[in-house]
Formats: C-alpha cells, structure tokens, sequence
C-alpha cells in the first residue's frame, strides 16, 4: 500500500461570502488580514461549469490564508440550518490574553457583538460574526506542554468510547474541573 504524501500545512481554506469587497475591508479592518489575492473566471476549473465566481485570498499569518468566493449567480447563502450556529465556525490563534482583550475592545468599537472570553482550560476565546454570517473565534493558548501531552495521551481511548455509547467520556475531566477551580 503507498502512503500519503506528508502534508506541508494548510494551503488555504474556502468559505462563500455575500460580497467580496466588504469581506475584505472586514477582515483588513477587523483583524488586519492583508489581502493577498483575487482570481475571477466564468468557469469553474475543476468542473467546467459556466458559474462566474470572485475568489478572494487574505493571509491569516504563518502561510495560512482564508479565501472566500462571492458567486452571484447562486441563490442567496445560508448556513446549515440543522446544525447549531456555535458548532462552524473559523478560529484564528492569537498570541496572548493581552492581544484577545485588546481584539475584543478593537471589534467592540467596530460595533460588533462580541461573546467571552470564554475560558476552555487550555485556551480562552472570544466569539463574533463576520458579514457574511461566519461565527469566528479568536483563541489564546493557556495551556502547558503536560496539558496538552495528557490530552493527546487520551485522545484515542475518548474517541472509542464516544463512538461506543455517544457519551461525553470523563477522561478529560481535569480540564472542566480546572475551568471551575479558576471561577
């Protein structure tokens, strides 16, 4: 059997979007995203398929890039309604509890709704909505190498229970248990 080639990261990931224009003033003004590039064809290349298209690329730091297509000619764009708004959603990495907080006010002033910090043991988030309805979250790591070492350590036994009996398994529990000691 051959193996997979190895992965080299995250080339970019492709979300739609109601205007280009002002998904990109959003994410400049925002959170400082540069806009890298636009690709706009009438056919798609993969498919052949005569559906004009606007294809945006804005680097999200570290060679990762977050592009959206605005396609005009679709019905309007909705989200999964049989999944809850929180579960999709687009979370960037930010350097510190002091860079979240100073975001937070930053998109307060933008007039944004913003929810948290939200505190999950080994990060802290803070949760709002771009333009285009996407729920994006912005994360500072809190945790320490053991933490995370202890996490992937039962990263597996968890999955098999969950997959047995679709119950939240309690190897992990420290980590609610710290989140309310912290209270």
């Amino acid at each position: 059997m051959t193996a997979p080639a190895p992965l080299k990261g995250v080339h970019h990931v492709a979300y739609r979007c109601k205007d280009a224009k002002e998904t990109v003033e959003f994410y400049r003004e925002a959170l400082g995203m540069d806009f890298q590039l636009a690709i706009a064809e009438d056919k798609v290349p993969s498919t052949g398929a005569h559906d004009p298209y606007m294809h945006v690329f804005l680097d999200a730091g570290n060679g990762n890039v977050l592009a959206f297509f605005e396609l005009p000619t679709q019905p309007d764009m909705d989200r999964d309604r049989n999944t809850p708004q929180w579960v999709q959603h687009i979370a960037f990495r930010v350097g510190s509890m002091d860079e979240l907080m100073a975001t937070k006010a930053h998109l307060e002033d933008m007039g944004l709704d913003v929810l948290g910090p939200t505190h999950h043991g080994i990060f802290k988030s803070i949760y709002f909505f771009d333009p285009n309805g996407h729920r994006i979250e912005l994360a500072a790591d809190i945790g320490t190498p053991e933490q995370m070492a202890q996490l992937k350590d039962v990263a597996q036994p968890m999955i098999e229970e969950w997959s047995a009996t679709k119950k939240a398994p309690r190897h992990a529990a420290w980590l609610h248990e710290k989140i309310a000691d912290e209270s």
